[in-house]
């Protein structure tokens, strides 16, 4: 029994080698070294590393899934929760968790294309930043001096823009800014090509253009460099690129949204021989305001001319004088009321004062006795004693006088 125990004991194999074995067993596995497999994204993580985490799932089951920053760095949108995918990569186990997961290496949207979802994804998250607004749209100018066209030199396009702009207005200055207008590397030819026109700030108006095709071809005017590009622009942009059907991310961040090359052409021109037309109608306008204007005047000179205050000049100083004078004698007789008035109240109220003065009273007999000494008005027999030196002032004069007793009233 101790011998069977020590045989098993000698087989015993570590965690890690477990592992590790069975890592192996699974990356033999043909099918699961290269596989595609279809699910919907949940618990997406995107770390700060730059890989991605998430996790796959159907009505049943769940895969582990992860995909490195080298990698995921191709993907045209960023997958989110909800999402239908289908996934190409290998199954492999994680050792230090000993659990299986799916390494992702190429993901491609189950439904809707790649290319689609990258335009929404971009075109949202621009359009929450304020890159849309209209309050950062630019007024294109009339009659610009030199115009630049972002666009490849071959093709039609550039053929279109400079017959319109011959026709309409044959010496226009135009500046042709040539790049390469899809695959690899065109979105960044675009936006350095704008860039440098603002640099130089040798043209007055940037019309960015291609012809039609489809969203992989028109796919860098869908870049975020190329409308992080127009948006800081300082020179007004035109956005002229694919038909009228096709919409860009360039279309929705541009002053201006032509919906073909030449569209772009007549709006950033206008027609030189309707510009003369109009010219000689405000012309012929002004000239006949100016004449009617002249007519009028004449007319209106002939009046003033044989109005009256040019016959009779001093005819408005005689008026003037003689309400003068009106306003002079109205004047002094309102005065001589006025003091005819002061000198009724003036004689009432001497009236009033004659009355109550007591020189008034001594005229009418009466006297007034005061005490020699002090001054003072005797009005009783008890104010004055006998012998006392008395003063009666009467209307005419003053009598000195001694009393010589003093009765009461019986």
């Amino acid at each position: 029994m101790r011998e069977t125990l020590t045989g098993a004991f000698e087989n015993i194999l570590t965690v890690s080698s477990v592992n590790r074995y069975i890592k192996e067993i699974i990356s033999r596995d043909i099918i699961l070294s290269n596989l595609w497999i279809r699910g919907e994204v949940s618990n997406f993580k995107n770390h700060s590393s730059g890989h991605m985490y998430f996790t796959l799932k159907d009505e049943n089951s769940l895969i582990k899934c992860v995909m490195f920053r080298t990698q995921n760095s191709f993907l045209k949108f960023l997958p989110e929760n909800g999402m239908k995918v289908i996934i190409r990569g290998y199954v492999s186990l994680f050792e230090r968790d000993g659990q299986y997961q799916l390494y992702a290496e190429e993901m491609i949207s189950d439904g809707i294309g790649n290319l689609h979802i990258a335009f929404e994804q971009l075109k949202k998250r621009l359009s929450e930043e304020g890159l849309f607004d209209n309050c950062f749209k630019k007024r294109i100018p009339f009659l610009p001096g030199s115009i630049g066209v972002v666009t490849s030199s071959t093709g039609a396009v550039i053929r279109d823009i400079i017959n319109v702009l011959d026709r309409r207005f044959f010496n226009t200055h135009i500046k042709i800014f040539p790049v390469r207008v899809q695959g690899t590397g065109a979105a960044k030819e675009i936006s350095r090509a704008i860039n440098k026109l603002n640099e130089l700030s040798c043209v007055d108006v940037i019309i960015v253009a291609r012809g039609g095709g489809s969203l992989e071809e028109l796919w860098p005017f869908n870049e975020e460099i190329v409308a992080r590009s127009i948006f800081n622009s300082k020179i007004p942009v035109i956005s002229a690129v694919g038909h009228d059907t096709d919409y860009t991310i360039c279309d929705f961040v541009a002053d201006v949204r032509a919906p073909t090359p030449s569209a772009a052409a007549e709006i950033v021109m206008p027609e030189k021989q309707m510009l003369v037309n109009r010219l000689c109608e405000l012309d012929i306008r002004f000239r006949s305001a100016l004449l009617r204007n002249v007519k009028l005047k004449r007319k209106r000179l002939e009046e003033l001319k044989n109005a009256a205050v040019f016959r009779q000049p001093y005819d408005l100083v005689y008026q003037e004088r003689m309400k003068l004078d009106i306003f002079n004698r109205d004047l002094k007789k309102s005065i001589m009321v006025k003091l005819e008035r002061s000198r009724s109240r003036l004689h009432y109220l001497i009236g009033k004062l004659d009355a109550l003065s007591p020189l008034t009273i001594l005229s009418r007999g009466y006297s007034i006795v005061k005490s020699a000494d002090d001054k003072h008005v005797v009005k009783s027999i008890n104010d004055i004693g006998a012998g006392e030196q008395i003063e009666v002032a009467l209307e005419d004069g003053n009598l000195e006088c001694t009393v010589n007793s003093v009765k009461g009233r019986i």
